[in-house]
């Protein structure tokens, strides 16, 4: 019985995470400029859907691996999300389309930076829908690798502190 909530609950915290990470921003960011596109060479979705969700244009994937890209390719980080090192967090939901443990790691492009940081939270099993948060050191161009076994997903994507 109590193995049955634990997995009730689970889905229940799984479809809330997807439902507030694949909702647009009230705030969306304006179009890059040319110039900025071609600073920040930003990954365009191609709508690979997980099993059993709703289909997104949003959607990035793989065989192994899909996730939710931001819209215009930028992730636009609220003041409530930056930490007090300045760092700027977002939450990202990947799924896991075979068994094995989620890694994640990221790079700046656009100038030296730390790497980023990734909070992989526990208790999702070994497929399926995984939580997770980045950590972006600085707002820029960013080159993010989600690994499972030997498969791996790699988007880039521009990260931006809105406006207080």
């Amino acid at each position: 019985m109590r193995k049955h909530f634990t997995r009730l609950f689970l889905a229940l915290l799984a479809v809330l995470l997807v439902t507030a990470c694949a909702a647009e921003p009230t705030r969306l960011p304006a179009p890059p400029t040319p110039e900025a596109t071609a600073a920040c060479p930003v990954t365009a979705p191609n709508g690979k859907t997980p099993p059993g969700e709703q289909p997104s244009a949003a959607h990035y994937g793989n065989e192994a691996l899909v996730t939710v890209l931001w819209p215009n390719g930028t992730v636009l980080v609220q003041a409530d999300q930056v930490e007090r090192d300045g760092t700027l967090g977002m939450k990202f939901p990947w799924w896991r389309l075979m068994p094995g443990v989620l890694s994640i790691e990221g790079r700046r492009l656009d100038a030296v930076a730390p790497p980023l940081r990734a909070q992989i939270t526990d208790g999702y099993g070994d497929r399926g829908l995984q939580a997770t948060r980045l950590f972006f050191p600085a707002a820029g161009c960013w080159q993010v690798t989600g690994k499972l076994g030997d498969a791996s997903l790699t988007f880039v994507t521009r990260v931006v502190r809105a406006a207080p």
